[in-house]
């Protein structure tokens, strides 16, 4: 018998029949004799009708109320599921953040986890129930305001609960069978991985796989919690997020990556003197806005440029800011750009591989792509590029490294 922690995302429990087919899986895992503890994704669709409802009331909501609102979609799919369980003759219960343990910073809308009190989760599996829990949210120790774990939180909750109760695996249902060496709507010929390592999984989610969120990565690394990455609407197996073995280092690329959620701010004019680059870029860090990529470019005249990339959604946020930060560093003015993507390739072999930046940048001078940004690290090379060409690089770069 095993302790599993099964999540749910959006598309898996979009709608009443998909709850239904849910709780068929979950009930299946019970009847072998193992016990399960569920964690749920808000309805396909339902965060983002949320977000429109406070947009259409204010450009930049509170983040302490949107927290609140955010959080009611992942408590209808615990409160919807648990309803089918018990319809069904099983025991189920449903459980808020807050009721789960999670206990929170107070970093609204991307609060990090502190710790789980996650003693009513054990004593309800003590009683032979299918505790379901509402991902995505916890409860802020400071204030006791309810708070959020960003985008994608749902994949956080369940591993760190994984990590928490000492599952034995963390098991993720998507709408995809597992991680592929890319978009299988971009590349058809894309192909599943069978285990990809923390760290490659690490880099394709910051750099816009969506399969899983950064953060819930991390804590599996940390904590070193199997994953399992596997599609809800069929039995086959999916892909094992695992630590890294030796001869992962034999494939040089194991997938290409792409992110459109991206944007430009360039500091015009910026005095080129010690402390500026702090000056702009910690109260960026003070908003909760995380910066991808920094570029600065060659003084002259003592004035400099300096570019970063922010997500696409935290474009108005970081504007806000950089309009104060301009004037009190005495820059010129700033520029943003929207139109702009990342493509990347990750793979554990690069360390120990010599000319894959060149041939990733030859593949990419090939197709006429321009490189705008450049970032590196043993394991990954990320180009920003005008999105127009997104598919056509993410495309070749596919066939040039993977085939």
């Amino acid at each position: 018998m095993a302790l599993i922690v099964q999540k749910y995302g959006g598309t898996s429990v979009g709608d009443i029949d998909r709850i239904k087919n849910v709780a068929r899986r979950v009930a299946r895992t019970k009847d072998a004799g193992h016990d399960v503890v569920v964690v749920v994704s808000a309805m396909a669709g339902e965060t983002d009708r949320l977000i429109n409802l406070a947009k259409s009331l204010a450009d930049l909501p509170d983040e302490r109320e949107m927290d609140l609102l955010m959080s009611s979609g992942e408590r209808v799919s615990a409160a919807l599921l648990a309803i089918a369980l018990k319809a069904m003759g099983y025991k189920a219960r449903s459980f808020t953040g807050r009721q789960a343990g999670f206990i929170t910073d107070d970093a609204h809308t991307k609060a990090r986890i502190k710790r789980i009190e996650a003693e009513p989760i054990l004593e309800s599996l003590k009683r032979g129930e299918i505790p379901i829990v509402a991902g995505f949210q916890g409860i802020a120790e400071e204030t006791g305001d309810v708070t959020t774990l960003g985008r994608g939180g749902s994949d956080t909750t369940a591993v760190a609960l994984a990590a928490a109760i000492k599952a034995d695996v963390c098991e993720i249902y998507t709408d995809v069978p597992g991680v592929f060496t890319a978009d299988p709507r971009i590349v058809p010929e894309a192909k599943k991985l069978d285990k990809v390592c923390f760290e490659e999984m690490l880099e394709m989610a910051s750099l816009g796989a969506k399969v899983l969120q950064v953060r819930s990565v991390e804590i599996g690394m940390k904590y070193n919690v199997p994953i399992h990455v596997r599609s809800s609407l069929s039995d086959e197996e999916g892909t094992m997020i695992v630590p890294f073995e030796k001869d992962m280092e034999e494939v040089l690329v194991s997938a290409v990556a792409h992110d459109k959620n991206q944007a430009r701010v360039t500091v015009v004019g910026v005095p080129d003197r010690p402390g500026i680059a702090a000056a702009i870029f910690k109260p960026v860090a003070e908003a909760n806005i995380n910066v991808d990529m920094i570029v600065q470019n060659v003084s002259h005249e003592g004035l400099t440029d300096v570019s970063f990339t922010v997500a696409k959604t935290e474009l108005l946020k970081a504007v806000k800011v950089i309009e104060d930060v301009v004037k009190k560093i005495g820059a010129k003015g700033y520029t943003t750009e929207e139109k702009i993507a990342k493509v990347s390739i990750v793979g554990v072999g690069m360390r120990s591989h010599p000319g894959v930046a060149a041939k990733m940048f030859e593949t990419l001078a090939k197709e006429g792509i321009n490189i705008l940004m450049i970032s590196t690290s043993e394991i990954k090379i990320s180009c920003v590029i005008e999105e127009k060409y997104t598919e056509l690089a993410v495309r070749a770069l596919h066939e040039a490294f993977i085939g």
